[in-house]
């Protein structure tokens, strides 16, 4: 080897000196060895210490997408040196299962040197914890974008305390989904600010109001490391400095709307988006494409962001708020894994009638903060909005406006209007099934539908709509909150005398649906809610 060539490996994943004492490493990994760790061996084991998976290390240092040489070298050679030295060290048997380990391992046995100044600034006192987080920078930079105003805030004790426990658990992803305007933005708000002595960056960021992804990443970069961008950087250059900067610093960046940037594709040739169908009958199956939720042209890199964030190791966590969840998410979250995923639900009757109050209702009967909870399912913005109207159009009179029994209007209807436009002709059937037949399940459904469809597209319907936070699972059955359901009955009520004017052999289903028993329904269906 050339002195041009060894200097090149000494110089890979060199930044891991910062962090780890890689002397001592060495020099202990060679005793169980029996002699010196080569010069490839150090490389790799700088790399895994970097927080570098196999296949990136290669990709780094071979420029190439096979990992079967390094991941060779880390199992025939590395791995055992180091399950001998731990289990040498502890006692114990050690053992190596992923790349992943290592650094919890090593850092455990007291190789990192942050946890090395912590013991000795600890000077012998045993009581401290061992391994706690690492010392924050004495002034945090924090950057609140676009957050909005959380003093005012109710409830969400137990998601509070449920997101505090996964970051105590490392989680690099955290995502919190739910409909529109169920508070997903202010619990993201106040998370940060509960949580923001713990991290050396708090950066907060809409994507409502996101610039491109080349101006977005190049202004994350200048904020976590300015002294790095002395000019503007290619996007996949910004994401790599930016997880290097989330390697070596604990950073919390909260992006929040991600379905802004997301849209679904798909393509129904029979008839056009509304989802009813014509006088021509049952459409045909080949004619169906399900959309896919996808990332906004040109927006695609957001994804690979993500997906790369929940996949390396790394310090600092990503936090995302969505009404719907992209596939890459789907795909890596899990209970036991770094990535979790939170479902927003809505406020119960004490906070919902806080809300009330806040809006100016001094004094609220019991009965009515519990109608209206039920009615709108908690949902703050939704309690928000009728609240106004209330004041605005029945002087106040809670009762009154009970009474009337028009749930959906102005800005809750156009709120559930985005959502539900967003969907395909296939699941705005299956909504408007789940609400009218709340007892359906999955093997009875294909009968019910007019689309002519196979179980597989089903499934794959109510998976997506499962994932835009517009059914849940209860029980054996699923679910759609009351004034979704009362929103979806309203619809149909429209779309039928829409129709029977333009077309008089036109069906919403496979028999005639009249406004009156559709109203009924809704009754029989708020009176089995409050029994």
């Amino acid at each position: 080897m050339d002195v041009s060539s060894q200097q090149q490996i000494e110089e890979d994943f060199i930044e891991a000196k910062n962090n780890w004492d890689l002397e001592k490493l060495y020099i202990d990994l060679a005793s169980n060895k029996g002699k010196a760790l080569t010069p490839v061996e150090k490389k790799f084991l700088r790399g895994l210490l970097c927080g570098f998976s196999p296949a990136e290390i290669a990709h780094k240092v071979y420029k190439t997408r096979s990992s079967s040489t390094v991941r060779v070298y880390l199992s025939n050679g590395l791995y055992k040196y180091i399950e001998e030295m731990l289990s040498k060290q502890t006692s114990e048997f050690i053992k190596v299962k992923n790349w992943s380990r290592v650094t919890q391992l090593l850092e455990k046995a007291g190789y990192k040197k942050l946890l090395q100044m912590q013991s000795a600034s600890l000077n012998g006192n045993s009581t401290k914890q061992k391994t706690e987080l690492p010392t924050m920078k004495s002034t945090p930079t924090q950057d609140w974008g676009e957050a909005i105003d959380a003093s005012i805030f109710y409830g969400r004790r137990g998601e509070l305390a449920q997101i505090k426990q996964w970051l105590q658990e490392q989680a690099r992803l955290v995502v919190i989904l739910g409909m529109g305007g169920i508070g997903k933005t202010a619990l993201s708000v106040k998370l940060a600010e509960q949580v923001q002595d713990n991290f050396d960056y708090v950066i907060w960021r809409s994507l409502r109001f996101a610039a491109s992804p080349e101006v977005f990443f190049n202004q994350l970069l200048a904020i976590v490391s300015p002294q790095t961008l002395t000019k503007r950087q290619s996007i996949a250059r910004c994401i790599s400095e930016l997880v290097d900067c989330l390697r070596s610093s604990r950073c919390l960046i909260v992006l929040d709307h991600l379905d802004s940037i997301l849209y679904s594709s798909y393509s129904y040739n029979t008839r056009d988006s509304s989802g009813i169908l014509a006088s021509n009958g049952n459409a045909i199956a080949s004619n169906i494409d399900l959309p896919q939720i996808q990332y906004l042209p040109g927006y695609e890199v957001f994804g690979e962001f993500i997906q790369r964030l929940g996949e390396s190791v790394h310090q600092s966590c990503l936090l995302l708020t969505s009404r719907e969840k992209p596939q890459e998410i789907a795909a890596l979250e899990g209970e036991t894994l770094p990535v979790r995923c939170l479902k927003l639900t809505g406020l119960d009757r004490v906070e919902s009638a806080y809300i009330l109050k806040s809006k100016g209702f001094a004094t609220v009967k019991e009965e009515d903060s519990q109608e209206i909870t039920q009615r709108y399912a908690g949902n703050p913005l939704f309690i928000k909005l009728a609240a106004t109207a209330i004041g605005e159009l029945f002087a106040g009179n809670i009762e009154e406006f009970l009474q009337q029994e028009t749930v959906v209007f102005g800005n809750i209807r156009s709120c559930l209007d985005e959502q539900f436009d967003r969907l395909s002709v296939l699941e705005k059937q299956i909504m408007y099934l789940l609400a009218l037949d709340r007892d359906f399940d999955l093997q009875t459904l294909q009968q019910k539908l007019t689309l002519r469809v196979s179980q597989r597209l089903i499934l794959e319907a109510v998976e997506l709509l499962q994932r835009r936070s517009l059914i849940e699972r209860q029980t054996s059955n699923f679910y759609q909150t009351p004034v979704l359901r009362e929103y979806l009955i309203e619809k149909l009520i429209e779309e039928n005398l829409k129709y029977s004017q333009d077309e008089a052999s036109s069906l919403l289903f496979t028999h005639t649906i009249f406004e009156k028993q559709l109203k009924n329904h809704l009754k029989l269906s708020r009176l089995n809610a409050e029994l």
